[in-house]
This record gives C-alpha cells, sequence and structure tokens, in this order.
C-alpha cells in the first residue's frame, strides 16, 4: 500500500472512531414531556423560543424551551419520577432542557427568570436536574426539598430537606437543611444564616408535598411506567377487577352518560401537532397509557397497557357504544379548540356543590376524605353539597403568613380563553416545613 492511501486509511479510521464514541452525545433526544399538574389563577406559556404566551391548561404537555410564568395565579409541573415545581404568584420559569441520555438518565435543567419556586427533587439515581437562578446554579443529586426566590436586588435558597450545593461567583456554598443562603446581586456577597424564614406560600407548598405523599402510597403503582399523575388517579377514582378485562380504574362521579371526552382541548405543538389535553384533574396518565374501555353495567374505564405515548394525537378507545362518536383533532390551524360538554361540581360560597357526572371535574384535590363515600352520596341524589375547608378556596395576603388569607375566585374548571368547539373538535354522547 502507498504512504498516501496508509494516510487516507487511517483519516478514514480516525473519522469513524471520532463519529462512533461521539454517537452517545448526538443520540440523546429531547423528546421528554412533564406534566403541567395544577394551575390556579393567572397561568400563562409560551412553547418556545419567541413564541408569544398565552392560557395555560391543566395537563398540557410541557417540552424543552417552553416557559410558564403566573401574575396572579399559582401552578405546578410534575415530573416523570413524581419530583415537583412549584411557582407562586409574579414568578417565571424556563425549561431549558429536558433531555434523555442513551443511558436512559433523564437531563432536566431549569431556570427561575423572576420570583419564587419550590422544587421537590425525588432523587431518582442517575437523573441529572439542576436549577439556575441569577448568577447561582444548584445541581441536585440527592433527594432534597428547597425554596428559590429572586428578587430584583437579592436572591435566597432556603432547604427544607436535604442537603445542596449552590454554584456562584463566590464559589461552591454548601446549605444543609434548615438553613439559608441569600445573595446579593449587585456583589459576589452572600450571607449563610442556620434558620429559615417563613414565606406565606409555604404552607401552600406543604399541602401539596402532603397531598402527594399521601396518595402516593395509596396508588396501585405497577399500572404505570411513570410516577407523575399516580397520586391524581388514587385520589380521584379506584381501580377494580372487571371480569374478562383484568384490573381497570374508574373516575368518582362518573354518572350515566359520562365519557371520558366530554371536557378538554385539542392542544397543538410545533413538534407533534394536535393533541388531546384532558380537563379532568386526573386527566394525566390515562391519555398518555392504556386504553379507554366502555363495560356494559359498568360504564367507561380506563385499561392499563401498551406503549406510553408522549402527545396523544388521536385517543384509544375500545368497545364503544354506538352512541359514541370518537372526538378528532381540527384538520388544520394551530389555535387551542376546547370541548366542553360536560358539566363540573362549582363553588357557592365556601360550599362545593358537587355533581354526579362531573368525574371530579371542579373538586379541589385532597379536600375530601372519603372520595368514595362523596360518590356514592352523588349518585344516590345526584347533587350534594359539600363544606370545604377555608385554604383551599383562599390565597395568601401580600404582607401576612399563610394563615392570614383572602379569598379569590376559583380557577374555571372549562377551558375559558381558548376558541370554541368546532365540527372536528366535539364529540356525541398551615405546617411548617419537614
Amino acid at each position: 500500500m502507498s504512504s498516501s492511501n496508509s494516510r487516507s486509511a487511517h483519516i478514514v479510521i480516525a473519522a469513524l472512531f471520532t463519529l462512533v464514541f461521539s454517537l452517545p452525545a448526538m443520540a440523546d433526544s429531547h423528546v421528554r414531556i412533564v406534566r403541567l399538574s395544577y394551575i390556579e389563577g393567572g397561568v400563562q406559556i409560551s412553547h418556545g423560543a419567541g413564541g408569544s404566551y398565552e392560557k395555560a391548561i391543566v395537563n398540557l404537555p410541557i417540552v424543552e424551551g417552553a416557559k410558564l410564568k403566573t401574575s396572579d395565579g399559582r401552578a405546578e409541573v410534575e415530573f416523570e419520577d413524581g419530583s415537583t415545581l412549584r411557582i407562586v404568584p409574579d414568578s417565571a420559569v424556563e425549561f431549558s432542557q429536558l433531555s434523555l441520555r442513551d443511558s436512559g438518565a433523564k437531563v432536566s435543567a431549569l431556570e427561575v427568570t423572576s420570583g419564587t419556586a419550590y422544587v421537590n427533587f425525588a432523587g431518582t439515581k442517575d437523573d441529572e436536574f439542576s436549577v439556575a437562578f441569577g448568577d447561582e446554579k444548584i445541581k441536585l443529586a440527592h433527594a432534597a426539598h428547597l425554596r428559590i426566590a429572586l428578587g430584583d436586588k437579592d436572591s435566597s435558597v432556603a432547604v427544607f430537606k436535604g442537603l445542596v450545593q449552590v454554584d456562584s461567583p463566590s464559589g461552591a456554598i454548601e446549605v444543609k437543611k434548615n438553613q439559608t443562603v441569600s445573595f446579593d446581586l449587585d456583589s459576589s456577597q452572600y450571607k449563610l444564616a442556620k434558620n429559615i424564614h417563613e414565606t406565606p406560600y409555604d404552607s401552600w407548598d406543604d399541602q401539596q408535598n402532603e397531598y402527594h405523599t399521601r396518595y402516593a402510597a395509596k396508588s396501585y403503582n405497577s399500572y404505570s411506567p411513570y410516577a407523575y399523575g399516580t397520586t391524581d388517579l388514587a385520589y380521584y377514582g379506584n381501580f377494580f377487577n372487571a371480569p374478562g378485562y383484568g384490573m381497570m380504574w374508574q373516575p368518582y362521579l362518573a354518572g350515566v352518560g359520562w365519557d371520558p371526552f366530554m371536557d378538554g382541548a385539542w392542544a397543538f405543538n410545533q413538534g407533534f401537532g394536535f393533541g388531546w389535553v384532558s380537563a379532568y384533574p386526573w386527566g394525566w396518565t390515562p391519555y398518555h397509557y392504556g386504553s379507554w374501555v366502555f363495560l356494559p353495567g359498568y360504564g367507561w374505564a380506563w385499561q392499563p397497557g401498551g406503549a406510553w405515548n408522549n402527545w396523544y394525537s388521536q385517543p384509544r378507545v375500545l368497545n364503544a357504544p354506538k352512541s359514541f362518536t370518537l372526538p378528532h383533532a381540527p384538520a388544520n390551524g394551530t389555535r387551542t379548540v376546547a370541548v366542553s360538554r360536560g358539566t363540573a361540581s362549582t363553588f357557592a360560597g365556601s360550599r362545593l356543590i358537587v355533581r354526579n357526572n362531573s368525574a371530579g371535574l371542579g373538586v379541589p384535590r385532597g379536600q375530601f376524605q372519603n372520595m368514595a363515600k362523596l360518590s356514592q352520596r352523588a349518585q344516590e341524589r345526584g347533587i350534594v353539597s359539600q363544606r370545604v375547608p377555608m385554604q383551599s378556596v383562599a390565597m395568601p395576603s401580600s404582607g401576612g403568613r399563610a394563615g392570614n388569607s383572602s379569598r379569590i375566585s376559583q380557577p374555571m374548571p372549562h377551558m375559558s380563553g381558548v376558541s370554541a368547539p368546532s365540527s372536528h373538535a366535539s364529540s356525541s354522547g398551615g405546617s411548617p416545613h419537614k
């Protein structure tokens, strides 16, 4: 072989070597979605770089590059392992990276750009979870619960659980449980305090954590490949063994004539097109996994199984009655299209008017100790009036503790702020942190 051919061969081999060892980095995908699991008040979302903000809707899949902001509202985002991010009024966060490595590790990089955010990281092995704010950044490797506050002149991190390392221009700072580190945005100075100053929304964050902890323990945890959405299934419905079908799930308050697509929206994503987004507070897992089955004598029920779908373009149903028409996505356009055919439970003062065919729509999560009993009463009477604890219909005042609250109007259970159904879219038929 000539020297020139030998050199060419070495170049080719070197190029192939470089290509092979760069494949894992090149193959990292960006197909992950996380769940917008809770909305109250004014919450808006932007789906990507340069995109305008629009009204956010519950159960909307959030993809890499999305931005979430609140005015007078608050919101929760759930990750696959059950980790959560919560933001309070006048806050904004950007999902800089939501990707999946070849190894299966999930990479989540967030940036708090204003306001206050609570992070409860589950500590799943090998997953990468980081939060940036101002000039600082936190990389979480183990389970941790913390509060990040970013103001005009300063910022702070309070650690309620775990051990956190904050990377700052001054170097790495270790913040332990029940400690707070504060930063001056005009300098590189920081202060480490061995206590946590309670803020108005700490108790709200605690309530949400307690809800997830309580109902995650009661969930039938072998029916889904992911943890997010499972606590809501445990609270808003129950599993039962249907002869010939096996283990099925059905929401409470699902009266005669109810079907799983009575309330929701067709939402558009540039990378996926239109996908169905359920308006029901439990409406995540059953619309990304498994099938909806109509069982004579039982009504509609969800059957786990199959492959997880990031963005449903067409809901799956089995054994539908002849009167049922499967909903279809809009043929064109990008505007969110609402479908509101069902009824919702609504507030009358401090009482909730619970309707049997609401399937949980309008029912605040975690407020009733026995949803099965409430559902049975509603089946017998059609409508039940139930008093709701004050904290579930109140927001903290701007200057006081969480207990000193002022009432606000509840979020509308139907999809307000989006276009009316088209022919394509409609179908018939305060404790301290621990």
